[in-house]
């Protein structure tokens, strides 16, 4: 039941009699995102959630992220290089520069900064 529960939650309950190697990369993050609320976590971490997809899976990826915030009223601590994807989920952001806290707050008012530090990150 649990795990039936998450793999739809994930919009994977076709996929459950399926192998690992017959998954997709989407796939396989949904699984991950799957095994990780069966847990029931107030916060989850996501690593470079949209690293090496393509962009409309990527898309979902950022939506999924969205729904499970909202659906299990979970926190996400997102680390990511991708400012579309932090633009879309994040309430607020951190800059690290040279690994440290140099500046935050929501896209907005980090788009705006007229730090060039700050604005090299939204550079396109």
């Amino acid at each position: 039941p649990l795990v039936v529960e998450a793999l739809e939650s994930v919009g994977l309950a076709d996929a459950i009699d399926l192998m690992p190697e017959e998954l997709s990369g989407g796939m396989k993050r949904r699984v991950a995102l799957a095994r990780t609320l069966i847990l029931r976590p107030k916060i989850i971490l996501y690593d470079e959630p949209t690293s090496g997809l393509d962009p409309i899976t990527a898309k979902e990826i950022i939506e999924l992220m969205r729904s499970i915030q909202k659906k299990y009223g979970t926190s996400s601590l997102i680390i990511t290089h991708d400012v579309d994807c932090a633009r879309v989920i994040s309430e607020r952001m951190i800059l690290l520069v040279d690994g440290i806290n140099y500046a935050q707050g929501t896209y907005d008012e980090l788009v705006k900064s007229n730090d060039p530090k700050v604005e090299a990150f939204f550079k396109k």
